[in-house]
């Protein structure tokens, strides 16, 4: 999704995330690489090919409800060679009621708006003769007009300035769509015309990391030319010139100077073409090839370091666990509360439902119990349950880690599955989380003006506490105070990545000589990323 960055800078919600635009992207992305192995043409074979992909591949809740939206489709053309409009609109009516039907409390303002006013829109525009385009053209209209109603729905959106960022990348994707179906040709990336005559430095950066396929022309040739106030001639001459002896050619200029960049084989060429209108002032050549070279080399490095999927085990056992968390100290933590697999993941890292699905089939037992660990992780493993056809597969919606940890504590092998999960969501009911983060971004949240890189004390996810300073320590400790009461019995500290030993050890002193002998603080190292300290209270 071109679009990826400029969804994620949406999102409302401060604290680091797995981002909207990050999640639909990568969600999306997955349909695309197993389309490029497909040359079907049949409407009905590629809606499923998108849709299989699209759920295993889902991330975060915004990737989900997109996958559903699009197995809508995969079932509503079902056996069709084409489409009709009427086919795609009661395709995505399907889509729209599943993703409806799988949010436990949809709120409207959101995607889930985006996508059913789009529906309303298009079917009211079917008619005898209308072609499919037409009908989608209409989807989307009604899909943009959603969109800049949402502030309107959720006021918190309302007070930030902003749109839905789901609902922005669902437009996106339904205008794509549409010019596929208009024009036969995929969305490309607009830029302004001042965009194009002021090309960043972005743009002339060496390409060689770019290329996955044979480099005919091996240098990438950048120079920057003081224009000779008595040369007449037109730097399209030069750009004419660059294209008969390369490749990539862009040529910007202004009264002043020539900026150039291109690949070829004869760099030399290049430079004394460009004698001919003034003074070099800068140049830079990079052998692509070598380049390219090093960067494969670099990337295989790094998927030889990206641990392998778990390998599948018979469902030998009566109950298994399966947890999400992220950092080696949790991990461990949930390994020996029994957890047969962790999958990492959690804030900024939501799994796939795909990689949830490896770790449940990974793990040896007739019913296998997830844990989520995050809301936003949640319909993702969710969507695990319908994939696995050889055992039980029980979803636990635990919110935080703290919530996780309390269900495993109060699993007991003796009793039921049924009776051990109605034991564990008490549990993990009867404990609240505070967690010490770092503000991502500018936003308002909780009726508060919030700077980038404020630290923040949030109990539940509301936001409790605002610290301008960099004090981490002084947050924790302010948090633990406003969270304990005279019914808690046990505070458990859990520092993260970028918190030493030395300053949890300090914070959990401080914590002690505040609330007294009476309740028992445990201090862990989890190693997380994104929070400096969660912490349970029970």
């Amino acid at each position: 999704m071109k679009h990826r960055t400029e969804i994620d800078d949406m999102n409302i919600f401060p604290v680091p995330d797995g981002d909207t635009g990050t999640n639909m992207s990568m969600t999306i992305g997955s349909a695309l690489r197993e389309l490029e192995k497909s040359d079907t043409s049949s409407a009905g074979e590629t809606a499923h090919i998108t849709a299989s992909a699209m759920l295993r591949g889902a991330r975060g809740n915004s990737g989900v409800i997109l996958s559903i939206l699009f197995r809508g489709f995969s079932k509503g053309l079902e056996g069709k060679e084409a489409a009709s409009g009427e086919d795609l609109i009661n395709a995505l009516a399907i889509g729209v009621d599943g993703a409806y039907k799988a949010v436990m409390k949809p709120t409207e303002g959101t995607i889930l708006t985006v996508a059913r006013m789009g529906c309303e829109a298009g079917r009211n525009a079917l008619g005898d003769g209308v072609e499919p385009a037409a009908v989608w053209e209409a989807v989307c209209g009604g899909a943009e007009k959603a969109l800049q109603q949402t502030p309107e729905l959720l006021p918190v959106l309302k007070r930030a300035g902003v749109v839905d960022a789901g609902g922005k990348g669902l437009c996106l994707i339904f205008e794509g769509m549409l010019s596929v179906l208009r024009d036969g040709v995929a969305v490309q990336e607009e830029k302004s015309p001042e965009k194009k005559e002021t090309e960043t430095e972005d743009f002339f950066r060496n390409a060689a990391a770019e290329f996955d396929q044979e480099i005919h022309f091996a240098y990438c040739t950048e120079f920057i030319v003081g224009r000779d106030a008595d040369c007449k001639k037109d730097p399209a001459e030069l750009r004419a010139y660059l294209e008969g002896i390369g490749d990539c050619v862009l040529v910007a200029d202004d009264d002043e100077i020539i900026k150039v960049h291109v690949h070829t084989n004869n760099p030399g060429n290049a430079l004394q073409a460009a004698l001919a209108f003034g003074q070099l002032l800068t140049v830079k050549i990079d052998n692509m090839k070598e380049q390219h070279r090093k960067n494969a080399e670099a990337e295989q490095a790094k998927k030889a370091e990206k641990p392998a999927p778990p390998e599948p085990a018979e469902p030998t056992g009566d109950v298994g666990f399966v947890a999400v968390a992220a950092g080696p100290g949790l991990k461990t933590l949930f390994t020996d509360l029994g957890c047969a697999q962790v999958v990492s993941g959690g804030q900024t890292m939501n799994p796939s439902t795909q990689e949830i699905v490896a770790s449940v089939l990974a793990t040896p037992a007739k019913t296998v119990v997830v844990l989520p660990n995050n809301k936003n992780i949640i319909l993702a493993a969710e969507q695990a349950v319908p994939l696995v056809t050889d055992r039980k597969v029980v979803v636990l919606p635990t919110r935080t880690i703290p919530e996780g940890l309390s269900a495993m504590l109060a699993y007991k092998p003796e009793i039921s599955v049924e009776e051990n999960t109605v034991a564990m969501m008490e549990a993990a009911s009867s404990v609240n989380t505070g967690t010490v983060t770092y503000a991502a971004r500018d936003s308002e949240f909780g009726g508060r003006r919030i700077r980038k890189n404020d630290i923040m004390g949030l109990v539940n996810g509301k936001l409790e506490i605002v610290e301008r300073s960099r004090d981490i320590s002084r947050v924790c400790v302010r948090l633990v105070r406003m969270m304990a009461s005279r019914t808690t019995s046990f505070v458990t500290i859990i520092y993260g990545d970028g918190v030493s030993e030395k300053e949890a050890n300090n914070v959990t002193n401080q914590v002690k000589a505040k609330l007294g002998s009476d309740i028992e603080v445990t201090l862990v190292c989890g190693g997380q990323p994104v929070y400096y300290y969660i912490i349970s209270v029970e």
